[in-house]
């Protein structure tokens, strides 16, 4: 794993934390990641009680092609389109008031990103760098 990928996977780890991801390592098996020590480049795996490496951390991910209608749905109704594996914004913005569509727009995309993180979906192409696994459909099902 490069010193960029490290990277890459210890930042959306740490913006996964709140939902509860799951990663798999070749020595234990599957585990809830419970905190990340980016100082080090360790997780700390809930299920086995042990930090480990996160270039030894596959995190299991949805691929955006996985989302269903009524994901799909939910997004529409906050102003969001997805075509394919593409999300774009659907709402129109004020050309009159800048800050004020500029504040919007950060606050859609805070809450776009929060929501793809919840739903746990790969929108940062892990799957495809191999730093993550297409995690089954039963995985991540809320209870």
């Amino acid at each position: 794993m490069t010193q960029e990928e490290k990277e890459l996977l210890l930042k959306d780890l740490c913006a996964r934390l709140p939902y509860g991801v799951i990663c798999t390592d070749l020595r234990h098996g599957d585990s809830k990641i419970t905190e990340v020590d980016t100082e080090d480049g360790l997780v700390y795996c809930y299920d086995f009680d042990e930090y480990i490496k996160v270039d030894d951390c596959r995190l299991y991910l949805r691929p955006m092609s996985s989302m269903t209608e009524d994901e799909k749905d939910e997004l529409y109704d906050w102003g969001w389109e997805v075509n394919g594996d593409d999300i774009c914004s659907g709402a129109s913005t004020d050309a009159n008031n800048v800050y004020q569509t500029y504040q919007k727009d950060l606050h859609d995309a805070r809450w776009l990103i929060n929501w793809l993180n919840s739903h746990h979906f790969d929108f940062r192409g892990l799957i495809e760098k191999s730093l993550a696994i297409v995690a089954s459909e039963e995985m991540y099902k809320n209870e």
